[in-house]
């Protein structure tokens, strides 16, 4: 009788696996597949990283460049005049009165007198204006400021810009001048060197929208843009 452990049909056939190895080469191959995986993972998780970082670094350089770069807000004066003594001030007598055409005024720029029934509305220009018309401006208790463009530019204008108000002023350059700057309300002037000086914030305090301007606080909009208004 033929023992069964002799007969070659019983065992296992070359390139064949027995269901240990089979199982075991399962198992490899799905360890395998989950360490792909993993490395996919971590992959993706990478490139996300270093997107989420770049976006984040691009978007913190936008928000620094926009405060940076972002034009200084308006600077705020309180109305009305408390009759502080400002040093440098000269003071005027000149009267109110509409008048058509051209003024001879006794101050250059002028600091009142008669001027054009039109008022020229406030706002910064960058060519000269007509007096007459900015002269109404100042009898409704605006604040005209004038330089010199050949001393005042650039950087210059620009600081001297920063310390004007949203309202009721008029800047404009102005041929002549005697002083780089010129501050100008009603009957009130005051001539500086440079836009650091920390007086045009005091004139602004004691003068800006005046009560004591012929008519205060009368419009500064809304009638007469001369050429170069920004």
């Amino acid at each position: 009788m033929t023992s069964n452990r002799s007969n070659p049909a019983n065992k296992p056939q070359h390139g064949q696996m027995t269901v240990k190895q089979q199982r075991e080469h399962k198992r490899q191959e799905k360890l395998v597949e989950y360490q792909k995986q993993l490395a996919k993972r971590r992959r993706s998780k990478l490139v996300w990283w270093v997107v989420g970082s770049t976006a984040a670094v691009v978007i913190v350089g936008l928000v620094v460049a926009s405060v940076v770069l972002a034009p200084s807000p308006p600077r705020q004066y309180e109305a009305g005049s408390e009759g502080a003594t400002i040093e440098g001030v000269e003071t005027f007598e000149n009267t109110a009165e509409h008048v058509e055409g051209v003024v001879g005024y006794e101050q250059s720029p002028p600091a009142g007198g008669p001027h054009n029934a039109v008022w020229l509305n406030c706002g910064f220009y960058d060519q000269p204006v007509p007096n007459e018309n900015a002269v109404h401006s100042m009898e409704h208790s605006a604040v005209w400021v004038t330089y010199n463009p050949d001393e005042v530019a650039g950087d210059e204008l620009a600081a001297l810009k920063s310390q004007l108000p949203s309202t009721y002023v008029v800047l404009s350059p102005y041929e002549g001048l005697d002083a780089p700057i010129v501050m100008s309300n009603w009957n009130q002037q005051l001539k500086i060197d440079s836009a650091d000086d920390e007086r045009i914030g005091e004139f602004f305090e004691e003068y800006w929208r005046s009560q004591n301007a012929p008519e205060p606080n009368a419009a500064c909009t809304g009638a007469y843009d001369a050429p170069g208004k920004q």
